[in-house]
């Protein structure tokens, strides 16, 4: 055992000198420990937006609810149902009823400009048309402020996420749908999914403002259970009458979610990595710096017996150091500055907008600190292996 005992006392020595050399090399640590934390900073950030978005989304659907779209669409923004249609489908075996009849509502999903609060710039936002059970599909809609409107009435409610982000869109305010001013009578909250980006409104209100006759796009559904899905599913899709396409609502959020998650996460990872090359130049700078500093001291601690093993080692750890403490500052920049935060990006698979908030969370921490244990590797091992090369009788003639 006094082997390895003495080597780790040689490591922790050597280390021990390194870190305390580390004030008179502040301006360079200083710079390497502020561009690890950049690096880990802008990933941890920007990746967050990717697992806010996809969070959302994952929270729009639930087990035992589908979704019955045209046979082809991808959205519904291109799908389209006649009334006939929506009743064939509000009959399938497999559905969920209450006491007023079956738990399926035929939606409309049109698109309207509104301001966003922050820049004033227009975005699309999107209207939706439901009928009275669409409440009752959705088991975590909840009024929140105001009421429901009034079927018949050209009135509409506000998801909360929307009220957030867009102007003019608070209780007793009146927007701008099609030539006509419908007042804002509720806002509603949905469990965080997609429907609190959106606006809603009585759907044979939004059919004779639109000139839509009596046509849909979809058809929300809630099942008797998660296990009636492929029962509710082969019914529609064997029956003649019909051309769609059935799908569970955690499946069809997953799909919208994807092209958005991809690109943001490629974009993030691409920045991260253009600044994780500038971390590893600044931390090889700055370890090259403590050895060229320490020249004398390690080649009198060789000379005394030291191995360069210990010294390899010993500059590994402190580049170490220097890189956990920058990713330790990074994560908690990203953290205080980025969880939680509220903003909109474009759905390019429905072409409007959803709310949504930054997430940072423990997986995203840890990633971030691997990219800087990464950096610190790296930009501590030529300097290590440099340092255990020393000429040692040359080092000593300059004492």
């Amino acid at each position: 055992m006094a082997g390895p005992v003495n080597w780790l006392s040689q490591v922790a020595s050597v280390t021990k000198f390194g870190l305390l050399s580390i004030p008179q090399r502040r301006a360079s640590v200083s710079a390497a420990v502020i561009g690890i934390a950049g690096v880990v900073a802008v990933l941890v950030g920007v990746l967050s937006i990717a697992v806010g978005f996809r969070k959302t989304m994952d929270a729009s659907g639930a087990p035992d609810a589908a979704i019955v779209l045209r046979s082809g669409a991808d959205s519904e923004m291109v799908s389209g149902f006649l009334r006939p249609d929506t009743r064939v489908i509000a009959d399938a075996p497999g559905l969920a009823r209450s006491d007023k009849g079956p738990l399926a509502s035929a939606e409309l999903f049109v698109i309207i400009n509104l301001p966003k609060r922050s820049t004033g710039t227009d975005a699309n936002v999107p209207l939706r048309g439901v009928e009275n059970e669409a409440f009752a599909v959705r088991d975590s809609f909840k009024i929140v402020q105001g009421r429901r409107f009034e079927p018949g009435k050209d009135e509409v409610i506000v998801g909360i996420g929307a009220a957030g982000q867009f102007a003019s869109l608070e209780v007793g305010n009146k927007i701008k749908v099609g030539r006509y001013e419908w007042p804002v009578v509720g806002i509603f909250s949905a469990g965080g999914g997609t429907a609190e980006s959106e606006i809603w409104t009585d759907a044979s209100v939004l059919q004779g403002t639109y000139h839509r006759g009596d046509s849909f796009q979809s058809v929300y559904t809630k099942l008797i259970s998660p296990s009636a899905f492929q029962q509710f599913k082969d019914a529609l899709t064997s029956d003649p009458r019909l051309n769609v396409k059935v799908m569970r609502q955690t499946d069809y959020y997953a799909e919208q979610s994807t092209a958005v998650t991809k690109l943001i996460t490629t974009l993030g990872v691409l920045v991260a990595s253009l600044m994780a090359v500038g971390a590893v130049f600044g931390a090889l700078n700055t370890m090259y710096s403590a050895v060229s500093a320490r020249t004398r001291e390690i080649a009198t601690l060789r000379a005394l017996g030291f191995g360069s093993g210990s010294v390899v080692v010993s500059v590994m750890l402190e580049s170490l150091v220097l890189a956990l403490l920058g990713g330790a500052i990074g994560a908690g920049i990203a953290y205080l500055a980025f969880n939680g935060f509220q903003t909109a990006t474009m759905n390019f698979q429905s072409f409007s907008q959803v709310t949504f908030a930054f997430q940072v969370t423990s997986q995203l921490l840890v990633q971030g600190i691997v990219w800087a244990t990464v950096i610190g590797l790296i930009g501590g091992l030529f300097p290590a292996l440099r340092a255990a090369r020393l000429p040692i009788a040359a080092a000593l003639r300059e004492l």
